[in-house]
């Protein structure tokens, strides 16, 4: 709920200023106008760049992944013994 309750705090000053940009005479008219569009086009960008950033740093790990191909290797052999044929790895 606090989530929500900040993405709408931000939602309204982000509208105020831009009413604020439309009312007064600081910021041209005709580019007041594009404001919500380079909005847009800026958290879109930011957004590539956290997903970009998390898929780089993204941790391996080594004893993970050799608990998963144990658990990998008992699946198959559970299943093996009850008539499921799983592949020949």
């Amino acid at each position: 709920m606090k989530h929500i309750l900040k993405i709408l705090a931000l939602l309204v000053v982000v509208a105020a200023t831009w009413i604020t940009l439309l009312e007064t005479s600081i910021v041209p008219h005709h580019y007041t106008w594009l404001l919500p569009v380079y909005l847009v086009v800026s958290l879109g960008c930011y957004g590539l760049l956290m997903v970009g950033v998390g898929l780089m740093l993204f941790p391996t790990c080594p004893q993970e992944a050799v608990l998963l191909q144990k658990d990998i290797v008992e699946a198959k052999e559970f299943l093996g013994r009850r008539g499921v044929d799983v592949g020949s790895d």
